[in-house]
């Protein structure tokens, strides 16, 4: 049996597909400065904020002023953001 084919992308506007980008990013990097993590990847995480506030700027600038949370939750399931997002986490407490 052929490996099950990721949903499509759904249909997102240029400004949402960029925030969308730099939401991940951001959560890649945040996983990386977690603290149950090594690595040095602070300044590259306030180029990724900065880039992620100008994708909303422009969203709001164009008029889009509501994401569809339908519809950014599946573009997010289909470039992985469930793994992505998840790499975010507390250490365990050592103390426990």
């Amino acid at each position: 049996m052929p490996p099950k084919e990721p949903s499509p992308l759904p249909a997102l506007t240029r400004a949402e597909g960029e925030l969308i980008d730099r939401y991940l990013e951001a959560a890649d990097l945040l996983g990386r400065i977690n603290p149950a993590r090594h690595g040095d990847t602070y300044r590259a995480l306030v180029r990724t904020a900065a880039a992620l506030r100008d994708a909303l700027a422009l969203m709001h600038h164009r008029g889009e002023r509501e994401l569809c949370g339908s519809t950014l939750a599946q573009a997010l399931r289909v470039l992985d953001g469930e793994r992505r997002t998840a790499r975010v986490a507390l250490p365990p407490d050592a103390a426990g």
